[in-house]
This record gives C-alpha cells, sequence and structure tokens, in this order.
C-alpha cells in the first residue's frame, strides 16, 4: 500500500511537471489562446482583473492547465476548487473572502454546483457582492460583503448542464477541441524530453495514433513506453518499442483498448450489433450509463464503430471489419 501511494505521488508529480507554464508553451487551441493573448494583454493594460472564464470539453484536453496559465501569466494567485466540493454557502463565502485583489478562482466541474450556491455566486461574478444570511426565523437578516475583484474561471465536461443564468454570467466562453495528430507528436516529443526519453518521429506518431486525441491520455501512454524502454535498455523510444508496449497493455493499432473492444463485442453478441439502448449496454457491461456515455462512446463514435439512432446505440460495419467478426446476412439496415 505504501509502495502504490509512493508511484500516485510520483505520477502526480510528473502531471504537474508536464504541465506547459505559459501560453507559448501550450500546444493546440490556437484560437483560444489567441483571444486569451488579447484578453490579458487589455487586462493588464488597464489594471483590471480579467472578465470571467467558461472553459468547456471533453476531459483531458487542458482546461485546468490553461487555468493555471492565466493565472501566472496575469501575475496573479489561484484558488483551486470543484462543484461537488462546495457544498455549503458558507464553503463559498470562506474560498471567496480570502481572494486577493485580482486573484484567479477556478472551479472545475462547475456544472455540479449546488443551486443554493450557484445563486450566491451570481452577484459575487456580476457586483462583486457577497450576500449571507445571519441567523433564523424572524430575526434573519442579510449582511452584504464587498470582495476583492477577481476573475472566475469555470470548467466542465457538461456544457448542457449547466444553467442559462450562470452560463449567461461568463464574458468569455470557449470551447477546448480534440488535439490533431501533428499536436500530439509535438506534446510527446516535448514531454519526452521533459521526462528524459529519446523519441523518433515513428514512435511518436505511434502512440498519438492510440492517445484519442487527448494531452491527458498521451502522457499516460508516454509514460508506460518510457518504462517498458527503460527496462529493456533501451536508448530511443521507437515504432517498436512502442508497439511492445502497447501488446503488453493490450492496445491495438487504432488505440482501443479491451473495455473498448469488450463493450462493441458485447453489442454483437448479445444484441446483434444493435440498435440497443444506453441502459442496456450499460447493464450487460456492469457499467453505469455516464460512464458509457463519457468513457466509451465518444471514442468509438470517432472511429465510425458506432452510431446513435433513433431506436438506439448501433455497431457499424466497421467494427465488425476490426474484430475480425463477420457481418451477418440478414444484417438490419437503418
Amino acid at each position: 500500500m505504501i509502495e502504490t501511494n509512493k508511484q500516485d505521488d510520483i505520477d502526480e508529480q510528473l502531471d504537474t511537471t508536464l504541465r506547459p507554464q505559459s501560453l507559448d508553451e501550450y500546444v493546440g487551441q490556437e484560437i483560444i489562446k489567441k483571444n486569451l493573448h488579447i484578453l490579458m494583454g487589455a487586462a493588464k493594460k488597464r489594471k483590471e482583473a480579467l472578465d470571467h472564464i467558461l472553459l468547456f470539453g471533453p476531459p483531458g484536453l487542458g482546461k485546468t492547465t490553461l487555468a493555471h496559465i492565466i493565472s501566472r501569466e496575469m501575475g496573479a494567485g489561484i484558488k483551486t476548487t470543484s462543484g461537488p466540493a462546495i457544498e455549503r454557502v458558507g464553503d463559498l463565502g470562506s474560498i471567496l473572502t480570502n481572494l486577493n485583489d485580482g486573484d484567479v478562482l477556478f472551479i472545475d466541474e462547475i456544472h455540479r454546483l449546488s443551486k443554493v450556491v450557484e445563486e450566491v455566486l451570481y452577484p459575487a461574478m456580476e457586483d462583486g457582492k457577497l450576500d449571507i444570511i445571519v441567523g433564523k426565523g424572524p430575526s434573519a437578516r442579510t449582511i452584504q460583503l464587498e470582495l476583492p475583484n477577481f476573475t472566475l474561471i469555470g470548467a466542465t465536461t457538461r456544457m448542457g448542464m449547466l444553467s442559462a443564468p450562470l452560463r449567461n454570467r461568463f464574458g468569455v466562453i470557449n470551447k477546448l477541441e480534440f488535439y490533431s495528430e501533428e499536436e500530439m507528436c509535438q506534446i510527446i516529443e516535448r514531454n519526452g524530453k521533459i521526462l528524459g526519453v529519446k523519441t523518433d518521429p515513428q514512435g511518436r506518431v505511434r502512440i498519438a495514433k492510440c492517445a484519442r486525441k487527448t494531452p491527458r491520455i498521451v502522457n499516460r501512454l508516454l509514460k508506460r513506453v518510457r518504462d517498458y524502454a527503460q527496462m529493456n535498455d533501451h536508448s530511443i523510444i521507437s515504432n517498436n518499442t512502442v508497439a511492445a508496449t502497447f501488446e503488453i497493455l493490450d492496445i491495438d493499432h487504432l488505440g482501443l483498448e479491451s473495455s473498448d473492444r469488450e463493450v462493441l463485442s458485447i453489442m454483437i453478441d448479445k444484441f446483434s450489433g444493435g440498435p440497443v439502448g444506453v441502459q442496456t449496454i450499460a447493464a450487460a457491461f456492469s457499467e453505469d450509463v455516464q460512464t458509457i456515455e463519457e468513457v466509451y462512446e465518444p471514442f468509438l463514435m470517432q472511429l465510425g464503430f458506432v452510431e446513435r439512432t433513433p431506436r438506439g446505440r448501433r455497431v457499424t460495419d466497421a467494427a465488425y471489419k476490426h474484430l475480425g467478426v463477420k457481418i451477418p446476412e440478414n444484417r438490419e439496415q437503418i
């Protein structure tokens, strides 16, 4: 158990080290970077805090990293928390009143804020005021506290779950896009140097193809390939090194892991390839619906292996071919 905790600490330190420290180091999201350069430059000239910023997109694309870069480039402090961690109004009040002028408050998974906490956040964002109710019953009274000028950066993976009143109070809303293969290779080359390993172009491409266009995943795969290379005295991470590592991890040439293939196999073997409801897939896979929709389904749909229909999810012919399964002659066409 002690060894596991040590390894977790090491991986956490490495993840922090691998994070870019400035916008110039940050790979990808070029439109967002250009907008942030203008936004931060103008705010510095006015000597004001930045407008509130909302970042949304799938997990692992760099929302937290961007928040830390923004605070660093603005020369401001940053307080990091998450929607589920702010359970009571008092929790939010404690955080807001301890901010300094110009500081950044980063709330991850902001869509999971409770309605009561969210309503207290509205005047804080708009007017820089915090309304606190003291006492109960007829003797209760409201105290209004002046807050320092601060920037709220919210991050969410589920934009649709964010209430309209909260969403409309953000002055800047940016969607993070998936990364191109070229951008992923740049990340691998940079982070390989930080980790002290050399990578050749073929090795970088092989890792990039299997990383689901997501920096968090590419860093995880890079560290596992580095482990294999060091244990086998490989001086450089080549295509063969990556292939050998992925064979051990049971990752195929498209980046599908065993669990991804299991989802496809369940749909094919138990439900004739679909259409089948996501609740049924989740039950057969012994997982919750949210995990199916957020972890497995997006990548399978990117590859064109699963499609959504009015009657449910359906495995495509491409998935049959990838798994080496014969396509049924009487397969229903939609």
